[in-house]
Parts: C-alpha cells; sequence; structure tokens
C-alpha cells in the first residue's frame, strides 16, 4: 500500500484542483517555498498523481517569459486529493473532541 501524501503534497495537488496550473502559480496559491513546490511537483508527476506539458516556445515569446511547465490533476491524483481531505477531516475530529476533564 502507498504512503498517504502529505500536507504539502496535498496542498500542491489542492492548488492545481482550484486554477493554478503552473510552478509560480502553485508557490502563490500555497505560500509554500520554491525549494518545496518543485521537487514535490515532480514526485507527484513521477507517481502518476499530475500530468506535465510545456507550453509552445511561441506563447512564452509573445508573452516575453520562459516557457511554463503546466500542471494538471490525473485521476490518482484527484483520489489521493479525496482521500488526503478525508483523513485531515478525521484527524480535525478527533483533535476537537472534548476530553472530558474539567479545567483540562
Amino acid at each position: 500500500m502507498p504512503r498517504p501524501l502529505g500536507l504539502s503534497s496535498l496542498k500542491i495537488l489542492a492548488a492545481i484542483r482550484d486554477g493554478s496550473a503552473y510552478g509560480l502559480d502553485i508557490i502563490a496559491h500555497t505560500r509554500l517555498p520554491s525549494g518545496t513546490v518543485y521537487p514535490t511537483l515532480g514526485r507527484l508527476r513521477r507517481s502518476g498523481h499530475v500530468r506535465a506539458r510545456w507550453e509552445d516556445q511561441r506563447t512564452a515569446d509573445r508573452d516575453g517569459r520562459s516557457r511554463r511547465r503546466y500542471y494538471e490533476l490525473s485521476g490518482e491524483g484527484e483520489r489521493a486529493l479525496a482521500e488526503g481531505a478525508a483523513r485531515l477531516e478525521e484527524a480535525v475530529a478527533v483533535i476537537s473532541l472534548p476530553t472530558g476533564r474539567a479545567g483540562a
């Protein structure tokens, strides 16, 4: 059984789901450092959670910038994000339970 994705991976998958499609946009959306985002995107791509494609060089030239690599969720990425969100909701519910001890 594969290891569940961590919080950074889930934040990145959610950013892609929400429309952040390239590295700098994902960094802005998640507020994670580039040293976290780019290696994680590579792992998510290799594991099949996201698909990536380079934009056409003419588009980048027309806009006066470097080419962007665009990411999209795969079916596996959508499932992993849903499972991760459920896991986090369960953890929050457990943490939020009252202890039943007065003054605790």
